[in-house]
């Protein structure tokens, strides 16, 4: 066991959240926009797990997992999470326990989660890149009740870098390779007779997963994902006679992504099993071995981000490798222009290219191109798509909250049975994120045009995207502030070609201050991950803020090219 804080030991409430309202047959609205895609039935009263595996008794032995050396057949992966469900329950897990996943792209990722899923635990996936203290934080308000990790990890485990944060909490760690003193083997999970796992009653508006995001502005919150509204979100998007995203049981779908990101967990994993696709796992990026893979296992679909695409459009390496098995190419996580579409598409001429849109705490997916139909449909080169099935989409007047015809730019709302439960214990941050009548506001502006095609093109909400990763603005200013000889600051995005982008700081140094543009950088890279540190920075002599004390970052973005610190 290892000691870390926890304050109170008592589950987070998973469960007191109502779900927001549902699909109306009638509204008073003028302008809701749904998919050309006709409704389908959606059977979102069974557990997640059963949903995902409710066909594999038909190709037990085709490949479900692709990682390194191993393939897990869909009967091997089916046992080994009955088997890992069982290993949980031994542990004391129980149903509404939150078990936290702090891992890279692995099989045992696949095995926890589902596992989970399987005795009524819940998943909190983490990124294991974080720092001790970031970590520590949603263990913290998650309240998990043990950590699946690797050893290498374990360390920030140990050590929150704050003595008062420790308050002698046993719990156990496991980790998926050699374990350090005081950890379990996954085989403590593994080994377990799958028979012994408990038979558990599972209501489709229990939760079965707490990603953390920042939502449309503040700090990250834990977003509760029931069973019902991930099974909606997967049938969406692979369900049906005509399926938005077209899945072909020969298909090998690249799990690049991090799984700990709510479009790879989503959109990759649980859709693929759901259609019965093989999934390829790679623990991290690095251009040579992705291509070796595609090569090899004869890649059909790629989900992707920006930062990806422009790697596979513009490195010279790709033209070593033969990447023709390569079929379809999704993008999402943040906006990709034209230019890069048109660019990769040079590169891989045979492939339909397309966008989705999405949101943790909208399940994930709004919209999705419907160029990956079984039955493909027409959509623009910088549109998201179209809204997904069984949903409804409209565009608001931020001013006014008015819902707006075609063509005219507003927030972009989504309502459906896919959205989140609610955040976390923050009543407060989930009515202002989902409104009486069960539309959720995403804070991104866009439009709805004369084709039904989704175009983002602006973002009410404070987010930085960093290659599709989240970097929530007053996280740094929290932190910046808290330096002593910081007396105020603010942080902005820049557009970055490579990243999409990057946060900048505006420092207000306390009178006496002797700071260095290389100490504010350091005091932030100690304390975050790395994708959360600032590559430029300004020292200003005031913030300016509106009277309500909401910082004016516009009033930041003529400086950006100026001279830094």
């Amino acid at each position: 066991m290892l000691s870390v804080a926890s304050g109170e030991t008592q589950n987070p409430d998973l469960s007191s959240h109502a779900l927001p309202q549902t699909i109306s047959s009638s509204t008073a609205d003028d302008h809701i926009f749904v998919s050309k895609l006709p409704t389908i039935p959606i059977s979102n009263d069974i557990p997640l797990h059963t949903y995902c595996f409710q066909n594999y008794s038909h190709y037990p032995d085709r490949p479900c997992l692709l990682v390194g050396s191993k393939s897990y057949s869909f009967a091997d992966t089916h046992l080994m999470c009955r088997r890992v469900a069982a290993g949980l329950s031994q542990l004391g897990i129980k149903k509404g326990d939150v078990v936290m996943a702090l891992l890279q792209n692995s099989a045992e990722f696949v095995f926890t989660f589902m596992g989970a899923s399987m005795i009524g635990a819940v998943t909190t996936t983490a990124n294991p890149f974080c720092t001790n203290k970031e970590i520590y934080k949603q263990f913290h308000a998650s309240k998990s009740k043990l950590i699946v990790t690797q050893s290498i990890y374990v360390d920030k485990l140990r050590d929150t870098g704050d003595d008062s944060l420790v308050l002698g909490v046993d719990f156990p760690v496991v980790t998926v390779d050699s374990p350090p003193q005081g950890c379990l083997p996954f085989s403590a999970l593994s080994d377990a007779d799958p028979s012994a796992a408990p038979e558990v009653d599972i209501d489709p508006n229990d939760a079965v997963a707490l990603p953390f995001s920042s939502g449309t502005t503040g700090l990250p919150k834990g977003v509760i994902l029931a069973h019902k509204s991930l099974i909606t979100s997967i049938a969406q998007q692979v369900d049906g006679d005509n399926p938005n995203l077209y899945l072909k049981p020969d298909d090998v779908v690249l799990c690049v992504l991090p799984l700990f990101h709510i479009y790879s967990l989503n959109s990759v994993l649980l859709c693929s099993l759901r259609a019965g696709a093989a999934v390829l796992l790679m623990h991290k990026f690095e251009i040579a071995s992705l291509l070796e893979l595609i090569q090899k296992h004869r890649v059909s679909v790629a989900a992707v981000v920006p930062p990806l695409v422009l790697a596979l459009a513009k490195n010279p390496l790709v033209d070593n490798f033969d990447l023709s098995s390569i079929r379809m190419v999704l993008s999402g996580a943040a906006p990709l222009g034209k230019e890069l579409e048109a660019a990769l598409l040079c590169r891989l001429p045979q492939a339909v290219f397309g966008q989705g849109y999405g949101m943790t705490e909208a399940g994930p997916v709004l919209s999705m191109s419907p160029s990956f139909a079984k039955q493909p449909l027409p959509t623009k080169s910088g549109s998201c798509g179209n809204v997904v099935r069984n949903a409804e989409l409209k565009v608001v007047d931020p001013e006014t909250g008015c819902s707006l015809p075609r063509n005219q730019p507003g927030e972009i709302c989504i309502r459906g049975p896919q959205i989140m439960k609610g955040y976390l214990n923050d009543d407060e941050a989930t009515a202002r994120t989902v409104d009486v009548d069960g539309w959720l506001h995403t804070g991104d502006i866009g439009f709805v045009d004369d084709d039904d095609d989704v175009f983002i093109v602006d973002r009410v909400k404070e987010l930085i995207k960093f290659k599709g990763f989240q970097v929530p603005p007053a996280e740094l200013e929290a932190l910046l502030i808290s330096h002593p000889q910081i007396a105020d600051a603010a942080v902005v995005p820049q557009k970055d070609e490579a990243a999409g982008e990057v946060p900048v700081a505006f420092v207000v140094p306390s009178s006496e201050s002797e700071l260095t543009e290389e100490a504010v950088k350091e005091f932030i890279s100690k304390q975050v991950v790395f994708y959360k540190g600032m590559p430029k920075g300004f020292f200003v002599q005031a913030i300016p803020k509106s009277p309500f004390g909401k910082i004016l970052g516009k009033n930041f973005r003529a400086q950006i090219g100026s001279p830094t610190f």
